[in-house]
């Protein structure tokens, strides 16, 4: 990948045997990291785990004590809950019961080594499939939202730094048309729960369209809810990419992960669980793979 960083340089960036270029279009914005690094939320996780456990209800409640507008709380914690995720699947943590997780003493190591084996040198991740000149003006939880929230922090002045800087203004425009955000002199204050709220409009219409194409009725997925279906097709929003599960009667919308592309046309099934999904394959519950 040739990449025009925030920062105002193009950077050349190998990609792993594993990975497909195609996986990454013109134009789309994408992380890129050293998989030697520790990860943040592993270093998280070690310091809010108490006798090795670490509970999403406790993590929840501190974000909740230290909440900003535009920041969900129980976004921050589904980021943390995927990537215990990941973990439990390469052995490393324990889901002991909902919401509670056993974990190593040397969690933030283990989670690096794993990261490096299984990436190799470096970590590319898909942050947005758009450009940024569409995420201005779409309905959907975008990588743009993503920096108004954190104030545009590590954003440069040339190249895509300045693109970005400019399009963070378009977009707060946008949310204060939606009624998302609201200007106050240079200040822009955002809605509560925003990106919570952006990804539910964009799932919404989403649902909307096939169940005109298809003839189905959506049946929406709540928080710690299994469902099951055939695994249709996958459909790429502004907030990301989403698994179609057609079960005869209707269908659900699921976060989708690399682990069920090779199921297409399968019956799987998956829970929700803090904004994280685990995905199991077959039709009779068994090991959870995703």
């Amino acid at each position: 990948l040739v990449i025009d960083g925030v920062d105002g340089k193009a950077h050349y960036v190998a990609l792993n045997a594993r990975d497909e270029l195609a996986n990454y279009p013109i134009g789309a914005v994408v992380e890129v990291r050293g998989s030697a690094e520790v990860r943040a939320a592993d270093k998280n996780i070690a310091a809010l785990a108490s006798d090795g456990l670490y509970r999403t209800d406790h993590h929840l409640a501190i974000e909740q004590g230290r909440a900003k507008p535009g920041r969900d709380p129980q976004e921050v914690v589904a980021v943390h809950v995927r990537r215990l995720e990941a973990l439990r699947r390469a052995g490393i943590v324990e889901r002991v019961a909902e919401g509670l997780w056993k974990m190593p003493d040397d969690l933030p190591e283990r989670g690096r080594q794993y990261d490096a084996k299984r990436l190799g040198g470096v970590a590319v991740e898909l942050k947005s499939p758009l450009p940024i000149e569409r995420q201005a003006r779409v309905i959907g939880a975008t990588w743009l939202d993503q920096q108004l929230i954190s104030g545009g922090k590590g954003l440069g002045d040339l190249g895509f730094g300045g693109e970005a800087k400019d399009a963070l203004l378009q977009r707060a425009n946008f949310l204060a048309e939606q009624g998302l955000a609201e200007r106050r002199g240079q200040r822009v204050i955002l809605a509560r729960n925003l990106l919570a709220t952006l990804r539910g409009r964009d799932l919404a219409k989403a649902a909307q369209d096939i169940a005109a194409e298809t003839g189905l009725e959506h049946r929406p997925v709540a928080d710690g809810q299994r469902v099951a279906g055939i695994y249709r097709r996958s459909v790429m929003l502004a907030s990301g990419r989403y698994a179609m599960l057609d079960d005869g009667m209707g269908f659900s919308l699921v976060p989708w992960r690399p682990v069920i592309e090779q199921r297409l046309g399968q019956q799987i099934a998956a829970t929700i669980r803090s904004g994280g999904v685990s995905w199991e394959i077959g039709r009779q519950r068994g090991p959870t793979v995703g």
